[in-house]
């Protein structure tokens, strides 16, 4: 179980919900699912939402709405790259983008969120290893295959991206495979490599993140 499960029970009571599972990640976007009602719908019981909305003010109303709907389905939201808006909320976790994961070294970060979830964006060894050393719950590695959305940038593919999820796995993290994934074809790809779920808006949309 180790350190991570404990944090996730901790964060549990702390939120005073049932245990939950983050089987599934969907993923908000501010040009393609800027609506996360749209993409709340799309969360089974269990899940997670992270809302990413980096160039928007906080909207109050509608964080405390989608933390309220995910909490009756045991679920949880994470707000993305805004720690005092979540902390301000009582908002169940947040989303690190990876530059800012190396700002908080050697478990420091948890000082300021312990009994919050944490979930951290890498795209390479480097990151992962930094995010463990901040004291995250959890990493989303990607891209994992070829995106819509960034059709010109290079993916990790399925050896790399199992080589990481390596890494985390070996340092207590679970992992997450965010990019390109957006058909069951995309998901038995992922057979194999030892992550533990995937993450993205490619599932709603119908077309790869």
């Amino acid at each position: 179980m180790g350190k991570t499960s404990d944090r996730m029970a901790r964060a549990a009571r702390y939120l005073n919900a049932r245990p939950f599972s983050l089987s599934l990640i969907a993923v908000t976007d501010p040009n393609r699912l800027p609506d996360p009602a749209v993409a709340l719908r799309a969360v089974p019981r269990g899940g997670a939402l992270i809302w990413r909305a980096y160039d928007k003010k906080p909207d109050y109303p509608a964080a405390r709405a989608l933390a309220s709907g995910l909490r009756a389905r045991d679920g949880i939201l994470l707000i993305a790259g805004a720690p005092d808006f979540a902390r301000r909320l009582g908002i169940d976790g947040i989303h690190l983008p990876e530059y800012s994961i190396t700002r908080h070294r050697h478990g420091t970060f948890r000082h300021d969120v312990p009994a919050v979830i944490v979930t951290a964006a890498c795209h390479s060894e480097k990151a992962v290893i930094a995010a463990s050393r901040a004291g995250v719950d959890a990493v989303l590695i990607s891209p994992a295959l070829p995106t819509e959305s960034h059709p010109d940038g290079k993916s990790l593919g399925i050896p790399r991206f199992a080589r990481l999820v390596r890494v985390a796995d070996g340092l207590g993290l679970p992992a997450y495979a965010l990019g390109g994934i957006s058909t069951p074809a995309h998901v038995a790809r992922l057979r194999g490599t030892g992550a533990k779920g995937i993450a993205g808006i490619g599932f709603i949309l119908g077309s790869g993140t």
